[in-house]
């Protein structure tokens, strides 16, 4: 077996025309681990059984991988827990040796693969800032000269001098990702950047991937967010058990990676005795997304701004009155908002089978800060309506506001006072 990671360093160039080269060359690329039946914990418990036979599990983390990113590509990897996409990332990085095959990299590579890499909780956020960004590639005077920048895209000025281990993880994250952006690297890995961090900051790295892709960085992104993935990226692929289902456009891999989703959970429950098996389908949905009130697809958006759910429903038989809803949740799980046709709409109507249908969820957005993940479903008409099709994290919302009371939601109020 042959394990290779080739690189040429800082000085690539960038082809801007006729065929673009490749940025990322993964050849047949695979890492296995091997997971002990007997774990010793104690040089006791070693020395008590010294001629015991150790038996492993092979986990197959990445099984026979290839890919090309071209310069300039922005590329989603998605996949369910333990499909792989860390660990590939990780690969790409150099963190993990490959067992076999070859990774070929044109350019400066910065990752952002996990919270707290490469940093000393010892010591503060300026000397941890700028040791990271030497790592990375910068020179010390560099590194020295884009600290303020750093720190003001982190908005940490009022904690510099403190030691990392009394920051929040939401501090560090901000850290980390401020550094990563301003090593003008070629090459950028993010690991799930949008899972730590609140609303305000997961919209500046909404804003920074908009300028990143705009300057022709190439971006490689793992997340389990569809909704970004169809905003960002330029292809996708999916990952499950450490191989490849598809490579292709980011609306199609996020339709295949819901429906890879919902025939698991389906499997899952009806094993568990908490669902029967699966009937014929009636009705599927076949996409979702967050649009502006001009229709435009958005992954952000201002309290107060109107707001539409979108999402596309194929019939596959026949169905009257089906009663279509959507739900919003936040980050602690909590249904922030809920709503369904029937309410407010009433009766949807006749669709025959074949139709694809395309509704859309008109409100007023007075969501309070934070990011909303989308939960969407088709039912049938009646007191215990069967369930047609549910999905949950078709995609996430950003609102983001200037002022806030701290509630799940900032209705429109006024206060009157009198005195007597």
């Amino acid at each position: 077996m042959s394990a290779t990671i080739h690189g040429t360093g800082a000085g690539a160039t960038r082809s801007r025309q006729g065929t673009q080269e490749a940025a990322l060359t993964v050849s047949n690329v695979s890492k296995t681990f091997r997971l002990p039946h007997q774990q010793y914990h104690t040089l006791k418990e070693r020395a008590l059984h010294p001629f015991r036979q150790r038996t492993f599990d092979e986990l197959h983390a990445v099984d026979d991988i290839s890919i090309e990113i071209p310069e300039g590509e922005f590329f989603g990897i998605v996949g369910r827990n333990g499909s792989g996409k860390s660990t590939l990332l990780k690969c790409l990085a150099g963190i993990y040796e490959v067992d076999q095959g070859e990774i070929q990299i044109r350019g400066r590579l910065s990752p952002f693969i996990e919270l707290g890499v490469g940093f000393n909780p010892d010591l503060a956020a300026r000397d941890n800032a700028i040791i990271n960004a030497i790592m990375l590639g910068l020179t010390r005077a560099e590194a020295f000269e884009r600290f303020d920048r750093i720190i003001e895209f982190a908005e940490l000025e009022q904690f510099m001098d403190l030691k990392l281990k009394n920051y929040s993880s939401g501090m560090q994250v901000r850290l980390a990702f401020s550094t990563a952006i301003q090593v003008d690297a070629d090459i950028l890995l993010m690991d799930e950047v949008l899972a730590v961090g609140d609303a305000s900051f997961q919209r500046k790295c909404f804003d920074e991937f908009t300028r990143l892709k705009a300057e022709g960085r190439t971006i490689v992104l793992v997340t389990h967010d569809m909704g970004s993935v169809e905003r960002f990226c330029d292809r996708a692929m999916l990952l499950e058990r450490g191989r490849v289902i598809d490579i292709g456009e980011p609306e199609s891999i996020a339709r295949q990676y819901n429906d890879l989703n919902f025939k698991v959970a389906r499997r899952e429950q009806a094993y568990a005795g908490l669902a029967p098996a699966p009937a014929p389908a009636i009705a599927r949905l076949h996409s979702a997304r967050f649009e502006s009130a001009a229709g435009v697809p958005i992954v952000s958006i201002a309290q107060g701004e109107p707001c539409v759910v979108q999402m596309e429903v194929l019939f596959e038989a026949e169905a009257h009155n089906p009663v279509f809803a959507v739900s919003l949740r936040n980050e602690f799980g909590v249904t922030a908002f809920a709503a369904h046709s029937e309410l407010g709409y009433g009766d949807s109507g006749h669709f025959r089978a074949g139709q694809l249908a395309t509704i859309r969820m008109r409100f007023d957005n007075w969501l309070g800060p934070a990011r909303y993940t989308l939960i969407a479903s088709v039912t049938a008409d009646g007191p215990s309506p069967e369930i047609y099709d549910l999905r949950e994290d078709l995609g996430s919302l950003i609102v983001y506001a200037t002022e806030t009371a701290g509630g799940i939601v900032d209705l429109p109020h006024t206060f009157e006072v009198e005195r007597s």
